[in-house]
């Protein structure tokens, strides 16, 4: 294998699939929090919170679409770069990324369709039902998607027939602590990015004296108390996977905690089973990561515990300005710890892609390095562009407030010609 093909679509694979986890991460908290409000809004009837559902749901809706080419634009990707471990392992792991496929893009995107124009269309109780359903099913696709990445982390109910790898145990794979683990501590930082989202748009707001004080005061509440639950849950799953590292992946452990003694020695035991090589990750990428993770993860807990306390008083939440400056500048940082974090979990387990199996430089395409040079610049180039594309939206939308026109407005208030549909039963909310 060309040591330069073999390092471009590492990098390549880097960049697109941590730029398409930056997108499910919002998605998969804001559908949580959205199905919460509109089942608020459902029974109670408030203008107010119908509104909120509305302007928040906006938000995901726009998210969730450049989410969407994000992730087709990864697979092509996948399978172009990747043959050698499609060929040995995707026996095992294909087929959970099959099912991730038609939960995500069949029934996750039909229900969505309904919910996005069911409104005063469909019955109020179908339509809270179709929300719910986007939610839970944006949670099945996750968890699919973590039982792939945990069988090439920790791979477990497999057998080997004529030199590739065949299922041999589904229940193994499915309760693989690998990918459990990860799920737990996944969903409940997409929660995390969502409260830190909510709360840095409502504070924008309100630093900004916004007529919506009510509107907005409300939402940065709820943000600032998601976020702290949220990260706790994260903490307790992430120490979890800390623990697990020294049965499941002994070397990254002993990398990150830089036991010398304890990496020569795994190195030995390694080199004697499996032949000449380095097995030892690199220390900067494993490490730092880490470290970088932590060290995100005490700031949002100073944030978290601080806006916990700041929430409970009406006047901080509508006057404290300089909280408002750092609740904007917080939105980041759930981020950068998804991303070191996902950085720590993948470059900690090298030189395998599925851990004591498959090396990386075996499962990498047979492509030039001229081939992968383009390919490489291609698809930079579009997640750039769709990165920049969502954040655009994002804030113009943000910016904007929650108008009357978008997500969930009435179009048969503007007096246009009647709709057959207009008969049916209108939600209230």
């Amino acid at each position: 294998m060309n040591p330069d093909v073999l390092d471009l679509a590492r990098l390549q694979f880097a960049l697109t699939a941590g730029g398409h986890f930056l997108f499910v991460a919002l998605t998969l908290g804001l559908a949580t929090v959205v199905a919460v409000l509109q089942t608020r809004a459902t029974f109670s009837g408030r203008p107010l919170d119908a509104r909120l559902v509305r302007f928040w749901g906006q938000l995901y809706v726009i998210n969730y679409a450049v989410g969407i080419v994000t992730g087709i634009v990864m697979e092509f990707q996948f399978g172009m770069s990747w043959s050698g471990l499609t060929h040995y392992a995707g026996n095992v792991f294909g087929a959970s990324l099959a099912v991730e496929t038609i939960v995500a893009f069949f029934a996750e995107s039909t229900f969505l369709g309904l919910w996005i124009f069911g409104w005063h269309r469909l019955n109020r109780w179908v339509h809270l039902a179709a929300i719910w359903i986007v939610a839970l099913t944006a949670y099945l696709s996750a968890y699919w998607i973590l039982v792939s990445n945990g069988f090439l982390n920790h791979p477990v109910g497999h057998c080997t027939v004529d030199g590739v790898l065949v299922l041999d145990d589904p229940v193994a794979v499915l309760t693989n602590p690998s990918a459990l683990l990860a799920f737990g501590h996944v969903v409940a930082g997409a929660l995390l990015t969502a409260g830190f989202f909510m709360a840095g748009v409502s504070a924008y707001h309100l630093f900004r004296r916004s007529p919506e004080w009510e509107f907005f005061g409300r939402s940065l509440r709820i943000g600032v108390f998601v976020s702290f639950p949220a990260l706790m849950v994260t903490a307790v799953f992430g120490g979890l996977q800390f623990s697990a590292l020294s049965t499941f992946q002994p070397m990254k452990s002993a990398v990150f905690g830089q036991r010398t003694a304890e990496i020569a020695r795994l190195q030995a035991d390694l080199v004697a089973r499996f032949g000449p090589g380095d097995y030892v990750p690199s220390a900067a990428l494993t490490r730092g990561a880490g470290l970088i993770m932590l060290i995100c993860f005490a700031l949002m807990m100073y944030f978290t515990f601080a806006g916990l306390i700041l929430a409970c008083f009406r006047r901080a939440v509508f006057r404290f300005r300089l909280w408002h400056l750092a609740l904007m500048a917080a939105v980041p940082l759930p981020y950068v710890a998804m991303i070191s974090g996902w950085v720590f979990r993948e470059a900690g387990r090298q030189p395998w892609v599925v851990y004591g199996l498959l090396k990386t430089e075996d499962a990498v395409s047979g492509l030039s390095p001229g081939a992968m040079r383009l390919s490489l610049t291609v698809f930079t180039t579009l997640f750039v562009l769709l990165a920049v594309l969502n954040a655009w939206l994002l804030a113009r939308h943000a910016r904007r407030g929650p108008v009357d026109a978008g997500l969930g407005h009435d179009e048969r208030a503007d007096g246009d010609a009647p709709d057959p549909a207009d008969a049916l039963p209108a939600a209230r909310y």
